[in-house]
């Protein structure tokens, strides 16, 4: 990290070790915000951003709004900016990630520091009013800075290693999830298309009929069998007889007693029948006792 501030070299640190490598040091500041810039390090890069984002906020200033106030932690482990009030972390940069920070001695009021985006990886350069403690806060990143490089060197690169390695599956973990919930999107799809596609239009899964083995509707002595409806709403019309007649070997109509009529027996067996009907009006004999079916007797 290239540091822009002046100090004495035999200026002794302001904290201890013991604040930065196991707590954090926190301070009150207004966040002016954020700025993409092309270059990770430089001091004329870090003005422009200042220039910019000052301007956006005399703009914001004018329209009313107010500078949001922020809470800024320094560890060996980076920077962070948090709400005052909910502790809630806004952005969190890590400290290998910052290639360049500075005050700017024109204003004492005003701090920066760039960082590289562990997503997008672009340098953004982030702005902040520290009220006349920019210095101090310059101080406080510079001295976490040396404590985390004194503890590289003592684990042998290990521990900065761990944590990229660490970083690098919590991302990979993330875009699997991502991409399971959208397999799991993509499969729900696919099983509700199956499903129209295998259900005849006009048809539903539950009105169809089970069937037998044979694929035939079973015979069911409750239903009785009436004849269904025609399209329009009204009866069947009844079956039509035949206009053709098939014979048998001797060229005699078959006889059919559904449709047939008393003209259509012949003489002997039409007179067989009257002689029928005559003696059961008469009475029936079964065993030498008479039966009267006449209704006027009343009795048998």
């Amino acid at each position: 990290m290239n540091r822009a501030f002046n100090r004495k070299k035999d200026k002794s640190w302001m904290h201890t070790p013991e604040a930065l490598a196991k707590h954090f040091i926190a301070y009150n500041v207004k966040f002016l915000g954020h700025t993409e810039v092309d270059q990770p390090k430089g001091t004329e890069v870090v003005k422009d951003a200042v220039r910019k984002l000052k301007f956006q906020k005399h703009i914001k200033k004018s329209e009313g709004q107010k500078i949001p106030k922020v809470e800024l932690q320094i560890s060996i482990y980076g920077v962070k900016i948090l709400d005052p009030k909910s502790k809630e972390v806004q952005y969190n940069c890590q400290l290998h990630r910052i290639s360049f920070c500075a005050d700017d001695k024109t204003d004492k009021r005003i701090f920066t520091f760039i960082c590289k985006d562990s997503e997008s990886n672009k340098h953004l350069c982030y702005v902040l009013d520290s009220e006349k403690c920019a210095e101090e806060i310059t101080l406080t990143i510079g001295q976490a800075f040396d404590l985390a490089y004194k503890k590289f060197l003592e684990s042998g690169g290990k521990d900065v290693e761990t944590r990229k390695q660490i970083g690098g599956l919590q991302k990979r973990i993330q875009d699997l999830e991502a991409e399971n919930s959208e397999l799991k999107k993509q499969l729900q799809v696919l099983d509700e298309q199956l499903m129209i596609a295998q259900v005849p239009p006009g048809s539903s899964m539950s009105s169809k009929t089970p069937t037998d083995i044979f694929d035939m509707v079973p015979f069911s002595p409750m239903t009785p069998l009436v004849p269904l409806p025609a399209s329009n709403g009204s009866a069947p019309p009844p079956p039509a007889r035949p206009t053709e007649i098939s014979r048998d070997l001797f060229g005699a109509e078959p006889f059919d007693p559904f449709t047939c009529g008393a003209a259509d027996f012949p003489p002997d067996i039409q007179s067989k029948l009257d002689e029928m009907q005559e003696g059961f009006k008469m009475g029936l004999t079964v065993e030498g006792t008479v039966f009267s079916l006449d209704p006027l007797e009343g009795r048998c």
